[in-house]
């Protein structure tokens, strides 16, 4: 894989760039394909390259899965960061829109993230959990917890509630029924604030 330059000719790619196209390349092809059937074979022949050059940047099928989810969690913890600073409720509802948005715009590569989180890949398992962790682990402030109070109870049921949200969103997107994103973004965060209410 290559570009082109303004002359015509085809410019060589620095090994970072080209293992970052192929990366770009899994995730786009993850939107039609479980991560299962995500293949070196598919993407030689979608990418125009060899299979012995994409063994040579990921080494095998399960390394390339991994790294594509990767590619997928990396950019969802990016962009779902909350702003630095501010009121903690808008800081939580600003960084729980993100997320929903990142879903709705790539619904079916987050639909596959999931799907292959619990088809026995540890590593692809460990990755989605993070993701999740990200989000929940953000309610808690570095300085004791302005949102929520930082208790073991209280992580236990945030744990709980980001799955939840992963979940509700995912209805969501395929199918609204009407909700607006505004009335969904306030009765999650109103229900993180109920769960830890009742945290043990």
């Amino acid at each position: 894989m290559s570009t082109t330059t303004p002359a015509g000719r085809r410019a060589r790619l620095a090994p970072e760039e080209r293992r970052s196209q192929l990366l770009d390349l899994g995730v786009r092809l993850l939107a039609t394909r479980s991560v299962e059937e995500l293949s070196v074979e598919v993407l030689a022949e979608e990418g125009g390259v060899s299979r012995g050059l994409l063994y040579h940047y990921f080494g095998g099928k399960h390394a390339f899965h991994e790294a594509v989810v990767r590619r997928v969690a990396d950019e969802l913890i990016e962009r779902t960061a909350p702003p630095p600073s501010g009121d903690p409720v808008e800081r939580l509802l600003a960084s729980v829109d993100a997320y929903v948005g990142y879903v709705v715009e790539h619904y079916d590569s987050y639909l596959s993230l999931v799907k292959g989180a619990s088809s026995g890949n540890p590593t692809v398992r460990a990755i989605h959990d993070e993701v999740l962790a990200a989000m929940t682990d953000r309610i808690f402030d570095e300085d004791g917890g302005e949102t929520v109070p930082d208790t073991p109870g209280a992580r236990l049921m945030a744990r709980g509630w980001g799955a939840m949200v992963e979940e509700v969103v995912l209805g969501w997107a395929a199918h609204p029924r009407g909700i607006t994103r505004e009335n969904l973004l306030l009765s999650l965060a109103a229900s993180l604030q109920h769960l830890v209410d009742s945290a043990p």
